[in-house]
């Protein structure tokens, strides 16, 4: 009598899972991951760039103070902070004709980037024409300080406005 059991074969495992190509949810990851990464990426560049530009704005503000706590000169004041307003407005806004603006038009743009009125409305109006007024009208030049500090703070650490 034959053994019945002599003509099994021995038992074949099949081929080991190759790691290539990654199943579809591996993808998906990949993709989420470097959409991750290139969003922090940018993300960090435009932090980066706002701190800097905070960093310049407020040293080149208090050397603006510093010249008027020695020289009391409200024209020179004047035109001093209307010339940082202005680069730091054309850094943050390059697509806007900033340059261009003059007057109420341009304190009216300035209270537009933090929906206040210190400019239209309170000491921030001196900016217009100050640097042509008469020297001894402008009443409070620490006010006036401070409303271009907090301009400064708001509009170099927030998002961009629309």
């Amino acid at each position: 009598m034959n053994d019945p059991l002599s003509q099994l074969k021995d038992i074949h495992l099949p081929a080991p899972i190759s790691w290539w190509p990654p199943a579809p949810g591996w993808w998906l990851l990949l993709a989420l991951l470097i959409l991750i990464a290139v969003g922090l990426v940018w993300y960090l560049r435009r932090r980066s760039r706002r701190l800097g530009l905070y960093r310049a704005a407020m040293q080149e503000l208090d050397e603006i103070r510093q010249h008027f706590d020695k020289e009391q000169d409200p024209r020179r004041l004047a035109a001093g902070l209307s010339r940082l307003l202005r680069r730091v407005a054309i850094s943050l806004r390059p697509g806007e004709d900033v340059a261009g603006l003059t007057g109420t038009a341009w304190l009216a743009w300035l209270d537009a980037q933090d929906d206040d009125h210190a400019f239209t409305e309170g000491t921030g109006q001196f900016l217009a024409d100050g640097a042509y007024r008469p020297v001894g009208e402008l009443q409070d030049a620490d006010e006036l300080l401070d409303i271009v500090e907090d301009w400064l703070k708001k509009v170099t650490r927030e998002a961009p406005r629309v």
